[in-house]
């Protein structure tokens, strides 16, 4: 069963629960895939949907962010709902020794000797790692062993 499959087999489970959550995050995880699907002309592939998926989680976790420093708790608390269904779509995520261990593997494998190589370490481990790790930390974890180097 291929990733848009199941999200449709799951939108038809939530419309009859009336699982109202479920159903608004399911529906926005399809208009983004139809979105993106329109600007690439062409039917995304499961790779593609976790693309969209890693962007709508993105998305919410800033949306948190903010909600929180405006203090609108039941939006937090909606987010959250929301987040949580949005990263039952996604491939496990990856712990931080993971990813320290497959940053070790690129920079031995392109020779990386300090902070300037960072470049090169991100455009080979980020493919890698594409859904299963959040950007953010990958290159956190990569600028501190770079630096210990």
């Amino acid at each position: 069963m291929t990733l848009q499959e199941r999200l449709i087999a799951d939108l038809k489970q939530a419309l009859k629960e009336g699982d109202t959550t479920r159903r608004s995050a399911i529906r926005l995880i399809k208009a983004g895939v139809k979105n993106a699907e329109i600007a690439k002309g062409t039917t995304l592939d499961d790779s593609g949907v976790v693309d969209v998926l890693a962007r709508e989680v993105k998305q919410h976790w800033e949306s948190i962010a903010e909600f929180s420093k405006g203090n609108r708790q039941d939006l937090v608390a909606k987010e959250e709902a929301e987040l949580a269904i949005l990263l039952e779509y996604l491939p496990e995520q990856m712990s931080r020794e993971e990813i320290v261990e497959a940053a070790r593997r690129v920079m031995e494998q392109v020779g990386a000797r300090g902070p300037g190589d960072k470049g090169k370490v991100m455009s080979q481990l980020m493919p890698q790692l594409k859904g299963r790790a959040d950007g953010r930390e990958v290159s956190d974890v990569v600028s501190e062993l770079l630096a210990g180097s």
